[in-house]
């Protein structure tokens, strides 16, 4: 009788904590409209880059918001990055991720995310 309770407890807890497909304008909890900050980290040599344009925030987000993060089947851990994102609203860092994760959780993107963010670390200036 434990076996099946077991089983039944085991199963619900696999079925409730299932990824789903969502984007940035899902997960963010604030208003995008409200993000005064982007910052980008190469994860490939160190150099981060950020801007505070509210133009280029815009545009940036525009173009990322509706991109899908699927859940990737692969949810083993894995060791380093080539870019990191960060939002901030103010001096608050609201929001960070990855090409392929965020938080813990790692995905695919569709479309590609990639050259987007490069396309815009490229245009940023490099900070200090």
């Amino acid at each position: 009788m434990k076996c099946i309770l077991l089983t039944i407890v085991f199963t619900i807890f696999l079925t409730g904590c299932g990824l789903e497909t969502l984007t940035i304008e899902d997960y963010y909890k604030n208003d995008l409209e409200d993000v005064s900050e982007i910052e980008i980290f190469d994860g490939s040599n160190g150099s981060s880059r950020a801007t505070t344009n509210k133009e280029e925030i815009m545009s940036f987000i525009k173009e990322v918001k509706d991109i899908k993060f699927i859940p990737d089947e692969d949810q083993s851990e894995r060791d380093g990055f080539l870019y990191s994102i960060t939002f901030y609203e103010g001096d608050k860092a609201t929001l960070q991720f990855g090409l392929n994760q965020i938080g813990d959780n790692y995905y695919n993107t569709e479309p590609d995310i990639e050259p987007i963010i490069e396309e815009l670390f490229n245009s940023m200036s490099v900070q200090d």
